[in-house]
């Protein structure tokens, strides 16, 4: 799911979307709250027509972006206190606004309002965080309104797996219409990542679909795919494009190098997108090195492109039972090129 925290994916339009084949794009609520805010989106009738978008959007529940405030949060057992980076403001999030303000944005997806858990963090403290995410999460399953909108529980219990199945449980016993996994990619090791996955997916049922949130490369989508994630969300492809890092058929690319500069040849050949059919690698490292704000579109249409085909390749391998060949494949391909 390419993110469009404030209701736009950078540098993209909907149309450079629905030409990539973008199925569904994620929303911040925490910042869509604080900007426009719910009266401007709620006088469009929601967050679809407010920025012309007719397809599925996701909504995280601000969870995160409150705990990336470090110092301008409090958690109680009642929510959130949090001062906005904007102005300063003293807001509290509930876990009933936090379904308010969503079912008001008309997320077809929505998330539970829950506490990440820093890392480190001692066994006691994830587990208290853990058990308060899951008290939120039945707060937030009686406030839900809307029957026609998803809402999904969010896994949570730091790197302790038996406290992520703990946390798997207590949420289907909640019961959701999905299931994600929280609190990852936040510091921890990479094995320590897959090994929580592991736990939370040997537990979730097989029936609903099972979300890994703000996670990653394309060697971590593959791997929680190897593991049973169905879904992913995470701003690599767009923030990297952005920074001139480019995932290729052929590996990493750092478009800003100097053996680009007279480079005839695609961005990568193997890549559909209208950048990779319509550009060199020459002038593409000329629009970046020279500051053009094009290359942020181009760069953000050839990542998203890449992500959005890896992703289906992964399917195609799954119907055609060959997906065991596709995951050693860009094992090779991703542990060379980082």
């Amino acid at each position: 799911m390419p993110v469009g925290t404030v209701g736009a994916v950078k540098s993209l339009t909907p149309e450079d979307l629905r030409t990539i084949n973008a199925s569904i794009i994620l929303g911040n609520t925490y910042h869509l709250y604080l900007r426009p805010g719910m009266e401007v989106i709620g006088a469009f009738g929601g967050l679809h027509r407010f920025i012309g978008w007719d397809r599925p959007i996701l909504t995280d529940s601000g969870g995160f972006q409150i705990f990336s405030l470090g110092k301008l949060n409090k958690l109680a057992e009642d929510g959130a206190h949090f001062q906005s980076h904007l102005d300063g403001s003293k807001l509290t999030l509930t876990p009933e606004l936090a379904v308010q303000i969503q079912e008001t944005i008309g997320s077809d997806i929505h998330m539970v309002l829950d506490e990440c858990t820093p890392y480190p963090a001692t066994r006691e403290q994830a587990e208290s965080s853990m058990r308060r995410s899951m008290r939120w999460a039945a707060r937030c399953r009686a406030a839900k309104s809307r029957e026609e909108l998803c809402q999904f529980g969010i896994v949570q219990g730091g790197v302790y797996p038996d406290l992520r199945q703990a946390s798997a449980r207590a949420l289907m016993d909640i019961g959701f219409e999905g299931y994600a996994i929280g609190g990852l990619s936040v510091g921890e090791k990479k094995s320590e990542m897959i090994g929580m996955i592991a736990a939370s997916t040997e537990v979730l049922p097989v029936d609903r679909p099972r979300y890994l949130m703000g996670v990653g490369t394309p060697l971590d989508l593959i791997e929680g795919v190897n593991l049973g994630v169905d879904m992913f969300d995470c701003v690599m492809p767009t923030r990297n494009g952005r920074n001139g890092s480019l995932f290729t058929s052929l590996g990493r690319v750092n478009i800003k190098n100097q053996k680009h500069r007279l480079d005839p040849g695609p961005l990568d050949p193997a890549c559909p997108c209208y950048t990779c059919k319509t550009f060199s690698r020459a002038y593409l490292r000329h629009l970046f090195v020279a500051g053009e704000l094009t290359c942020l579109r181009l760069f953000t249409i050839h990542n998203l492109t890449y992500y959005i085909e890896l992703m289906a390749k992964i399917r195609t391998a799954i119907e055609n039972d060959t997906f065991s060949t596709l995951l050693s494949e860009q094992r090779a391909l991703w542990q060379e090129s980082n």
